[in-house]
């Protein structure tokens, strides 16, 4: 059961060495509730001097918090779990109030964020380990330590407030590290929440968490800072290179993921019937806000009529509408601009050819006339070479491909973009799949599952222009957030 949202959260406030502060900028921007159409939240973009404060925060923390033993600090991560779990229910509501995904989305995206302290405190006894080797030469020995660095910033996206944060926020501070989050300025009132949790419900000392809201310039303010020693990021393309580049000018570490253009191949021999309930989740889940939603939906041979059919008749059937209503499976868009960048690609792929099968522009929910919504969209006849193709969308649009074979199709994969975020296939056929696997560059592949999201035991993958950097996010951060130290000793 959901708890019932406030109307508005007012004017959010910095996190700053364990003391909420009001900051001083006069540059506000609009959180928004996208189902109502409605202001939610006042944002303050943080002036230079308060993203610095904050760092310097998380440094002085830093100097006791890595003399923490390690068995003190995961027991903050249980505390941590604890407070998300039994918070879950009013958490979900939050998120979905200011992204507008389902409730049952929202819930999904909590079990993620526990799944990875779950995880972080599994690595901290095992991955975060050293090793040693007695005896490298006569009477000499050598041992490996993992030490953590010290400031972190955690730049995030607006499409999963809270898990993806958590793909880096345990782990980074379960290692001795402290970090200072700039939530995204769309969607910052879930983080806002939670970092009360941990401030007033975990109780980690002052400075191991921060948070400070804005934009741009104050990530390029937090990556400057000489105390920062890495940054991680997940959004567009271009905003992950200026990221990357930004930090290799500055000498710092960098987890950027970028933007995505995923292909989900259908097969002659698939099971339609089986599969079509989560094939069309992989296109209108969270209403194509996420870098694992498919875009183009490729057909092979001749299944392409009979495929179109039934995915039409599956993604016209779901119930679009205010996620926090009994039933509702695709909410809507996150932002006024979002929905109107997403309908000018409409029209340019039906200016290019495309053949409407749906048009969801039209779509009005009478009980909330303001809100941001756009119904399922797809488009047949699409070709590689279209824009809607090839460009990254992030809305519920479906772009129909026609290949004749799969060896066309992995073609179409690997050509028509320069993204690599991820590729699915449906087929009956263990060749098929294992072709696929194979030959697909992407980081992530799904065989008969449209959304290949890895557990956060496993690293989050990415190739081309939608990953930049060499550690992935979730499990891989243990080797991020720590540096080698190898002693070589004779006595």
């Amino acid at each position: 059961m959901s708890r019932e949202p406030r109307p508005d959260y007012g004017k959010l406030k910095l996190l700053v060495g364990g003391e909420w502060v009001e900051s001083q900028s006069s540059e506000l921007g609009q959180a928004f509730d996208p189902g109502k159409g409605a202001p939610l939240a006042l944002v303050p973009f943080a002036l230079p001097e308060e993203a610095d404060r904050a760092v310097a925060a998380g440094q002085s923390a830093f100097e006791k918090w890595k003399d923490v033993s390690i068995l003190e600090r995961v027991k903050y991560l249980y505390k941590l779990k604890d407070a998300l779990e039994r918070n879950t229910d009013e958490l979900a509501t939050i998120n979905t109030q200011n992204h507008g995904k389902t409730l049952e989305e929202s819930l999904g995206e909590l079990k993620r964020c526990v799944e990875n302290v779950d995880v972080a405190i599994a690595a901290a006894y095992t991955l975060a380990k050293g090793d040693t080797l007695d005896q490298i030469a006569q009477g000499i020995d050598v041992s490996m330590s993992k030490e953590p660095l010290g400031v972190f910033t955690i730049v995030c996206p607006f499409n999963f407030p809270m898990m993806v944060p958590f793909w880096f926020i345990p782990y980074a501070i379960v290692l001795g590290n402290t970090i200072v989050v700039k939530p995204s300025e769309l969607t910052p009132v879930p983080m806002q929440r939670v970092a009360e949790l941990i401030k007033d419900e975990v109780g980690l000392p002052p400075g191991v968490v921060n948070i400070v809201h804005g934009g741009r310039h104050v990530v390029e303010r937090l990556i400057a800072n000489r105390d920062v020693k890495g940054v991680t990021f997940v959004g567009s393309t271009p905003v992950a290179k200026q990221i990357y580049r930004m930090a290799g000018e500055h000498g710092k570490r960098a987890i950027a993921n970028g933007g995505a253009k995923n292909s989900v191949l259908v097969m002659p021999d698939a099971d339609l019937d089986g599969s079509m309930s989560n094939l069309v989740s992989s296109f209108f889940g969270n209403t194509g806000q996420r870098c694992l939603a498919g875009a183009n939906l490729i057909s092979v041979g001749d299944v392409h009529d009979s495929l179109l059919s039934k995915f039409t008749k599956t993604a016209l059937a779901l119930k679009v509408g205010y996620g926090l209503e009994s039933g509702v499976q695709m909410g809507p868009l996150v932002t006024e601009k979002a929905r109107k960048r997403v309908s000018d690609y409409v029209e340019t792929g039906l200016g290019e050819g495309a053949k409407p099968v749906s048009d969801g522009r039209g779509l009005k929910i009478l009980e909330h006339p303001d809100g941001f919504y756009l119904g399922a969209t797809i488009l047949d006849q699409v070709t590689p070479d279209m824009r809607i193709a090839r460009e990254e969308v992030f809305g519920p649009i479906a772009s129909v491909i026609s290949a004749r074979t799969l060896d066309q199709a992995i073609e179409i994969i690997n050509g028509s973009t320069n993204f690599g975020n991820m590729g699915c296939i449906y087929t009956s056929s263990g060749k098929s799949a294992r072709e696929f696997r194979r030959r697909v560059d992407a980081g992530n592949i799904g065989v008969n599952i449209g959304v290949a999201a890895p557990s956060a035991y496993y690293p989050f993958g990415g190739r081309r222009d939608s990953f930049y950097g060499v550690l992935h996010a979730q499990i891989d951060t243990i080797e991020f957030f720590t540096d080698k130290k190898i002693t070589i000793s004779k006595w």
